[in-house]
């Protein structure tokens, strides 16, 4: 049985929150759910967010129950190219939401497997006793640094390029979408969310409120919580999908609507 709960906040900062988050359990037997992190002036990035959501969701209604994992990625690929032809249509045609775009993290899962699509710097994690695991690769400045050896791990959590993304939805005709599969088990623990967690939040720290005692949908919360505590200076959304809950959480309602 799959458990989630979501949870997002407009952070200690921000105005306005252009993160989106959608959780759809029953998706003809698959669970859908999605992170988006928009960005762009005049509240452009909470119009793309927005539309990211409601246009990947849509396009992956007529999935068919039981469809292959190659059918699983196909769609989904679809669906986010979709809504980036959509998204850049719509900027390009109004002038002040030019350059306006979002990340994306998405995942399919059923209880053996999942499927993951993401643009950006939005993360998704597994997690489970073993540990934690960023199965995405942020699309950031800051990451082509690391991966060419001019800049460490720990300076890029304070770089001032920090945010500069090399790919997202929106900003280009056409994208190229990391899409994989993964493997799953009982007990493990899907963990979506947008940089205003992972940017504040150590991996360490991540996996130890993940791991503690209590529901999803307190995990949730105290995820958020904890990128709050840190300062909070960026829009914090968490979605939490558990694989087969541990006990104590299965008579709780995990599934906090945002």
């Amino acid at each position: 049985m799959i458990k989630t709960a979501s949870h997002t906040d407009v952070g200690r900062i921000r105005m306005v929150n252009e993160d989106r988050a959608v959780v759809q359990e029953d998706l003809n037997g698959f669970l859908l759910a999605i992170v988006a992190d928009g960005m762009g002036g005049h509240q452009a990035g909470d119009v793309a967010s927005q539309m990211a959501a409601d246009i990947i969701q849509s396009e992956l209604q007529p999935i068919p129950a039981g469809a292959s994992m190659e059918e699983r990625k196909r769609r989904l690929k679809m669906a986010v190219e979709h809504a980036n032809e959509k998204i850049f249509s719509f900027a390009a045609e109004r002038e002040s939401y030019r350059g306006m775009g979002t990340t994306v993290v998405a995942v399919l899962a059923d209880e053996q497997s999942v499927v993951i699509g993401h643009i950006g710097d939005s993360r998704a994690y597994r997690l489970n006793e073993e540990g934690i695991e960023q199965l995405t690769e942020d699309h950031s400045l800051v990451n082509e640094l690391v991966k060419s050896g001019q800049i460490t791990r720990e300076e890029a959590g304070h770089h001032p390029r920090r945010n500069v993304l090399t790919r997202a939805l929106g900003t280009e005709a056409a994208i190229e979408i990391d899409i994989q599969d993964v493997a799953w088990n009982p007990g493990d623990m899907l963990l979506l969310c947008s940089d205003g967690l992972s940017g504040l939040v150590s991996r360490e720290e991540l996996h130890r409120i993940a791991a503690a005692d209590g529901g999803l949908e307190h995990k949730a919360g105290a995820l958020v919580e904890a990128a709050l505590e840190a300062g909070g200076d960026d829009n914090v959304t968490v979605v939490l999908v558990s694989n087969a809950a541990a006990v104590g959480e299965a008579d709780q309602s995990d599934r906090e609507k945002r």
